[in-house]
């Protein structure tokens, strides 16, 4: 069972940065396959960012790239969501996402992860 908590969320003026954290659980970190989605109200949970386990394969969603940046330190089993010139659209629940041997043809689909954070609120004021 892996479990992933998520922090870092807040409250920031448009044009601010936040950098969000999800630390896992489990002794193979290293190996999953991690995601950032975010939920706005009244709207579907979409994927912000996904990366495999090695890097090999990365997904940005269009309205996020330039802006936004996956990492991951493998050593204190967590990854980051560096966000950068945020917008008032930007605001949503973020949720960290996590599988293992992901179909990187699904990186940005929700269905392809089976451990997910609680999530964190992310409001970006005008």
């Amino acid at each position: 069972q892996v479990q992933l908590v998520e922090s870092g969320g807040g409250l920031v003026q448009a044009g601010g940065s936040l950098r969000l954290s999800c630390a896992a659980s489990g002794r193979t970190f290293s190996t999953y396959d991690m995601a950032w989605f975010r939920q706005a109200p009244g709207k579907e949970r979409e994927c912000v960012v996904a990366s495999t386990w090695n890097g090999g394969s990365t997904y940005y969603a269009d309205s996020v790239k330039g802006r936004f940046t996956i990492s991951r330190d493998n050593a204190k089993n967590t990854v980051y969501l560096q966000m950068n010139s945020l917008k008032p659209e930007d605001t949503a629940v973020y949720y960290c996402a996590a599988t293992i041997y992901a179909d990187t043809a699904y990186l940005e689909d929700k269905k392809t992860y089976n451990y997910w954070g609680q999530g964190t609120q992310v409001t970006v004021s005008s």
